[in-house]
């Protein structure tokens, strides 16, 4: 058991809201700190990180263990500013998949059973990781940003499932966009926040 230490911001058992997996309940550990500060983020309190966040990686594992669901979503913040190998490999021995939401700023590390590769525009992603992601998942902010997903989607495998997500303030506005513009271009998915429309963490 691990005594390297990560800092956490919040840990809880709920389902994933939106992409490939919606729906399916997943313990989540929303590791602190983030290098890409998205304006429109709806957990800037996880930008900073704090002394007494940092936990022993045995005990967030521990906790881990005690969620019903195989599946763990490592997400932040931006988690790949930390070292993952630790995370995972005890993860890995506990019989857990491994998922991670990343924007793709810092190298990959760790073993991952499924990468959710959500690039934003305020840091530009490393190009190591196009080649690893299961999934493309691009913030709709503005109707420019369907083309700046499409310049994504063309450096990643063609097995990569591709998902565009309006921008939660913006939903209304740019929904209409959105639909006619996956309705002509149907390798595209839409990714809808469930978990905001159902009031659940």
């Amino acid at each position: 058991m691990s005594l390297e230490k990560l800092p956490i911001h919040e840990t809880f058992y709920s389902l994933q809201g939106e992409g490939a997996h919606t729906g399916t309940p997943a313990h989540f550990i929303r590791l602190a700190g983030c290098d890409v500060g998205c304006v429109w983020c709806d957990v800037k309190d996880s930008w900073d990180i704090a002394e007494e966040q940092y936990h022993t990686i045995g005990s967030i594992v521990d906790e881990a263990k005690t969620s019903a669901s195989e599946v763990v979503i490592v997400t932040g913040g931006e988690p790949t500013i930390h070292s993952l190998v630790a995370l995972t490999s005890e993860l890995k021995e506990a019989g857990k998949k491994t998922h991670i939401e990343t924007a793709g700023t810092s190298e990959l590390t760790g073993e991952w059973d499924w990468i959710c590769f959500s690039p934003k525009k305020f840091k530009k992603p490393l190009p190591s990781i196009y080649g690893k992601a299961h999934e493309l998942k691009v913030v709709v902010f503005h109707p420019t940003d369907i083309q700046w997903a499409e310049e994504h989607a063309s450096k990643i495998n063609s097995d990569c499932k591709l998902f565009l997500q309006l921008e939660w303030s913006k939903k209304e506005k740019l929904f209409p966009i959105v639909f006619e513009y996956i309705k002509n271009n149907p390798r595209w998915q839409l990714s809808v926040q469930t978990h905001k429309y159902l009031s659940i963490d």
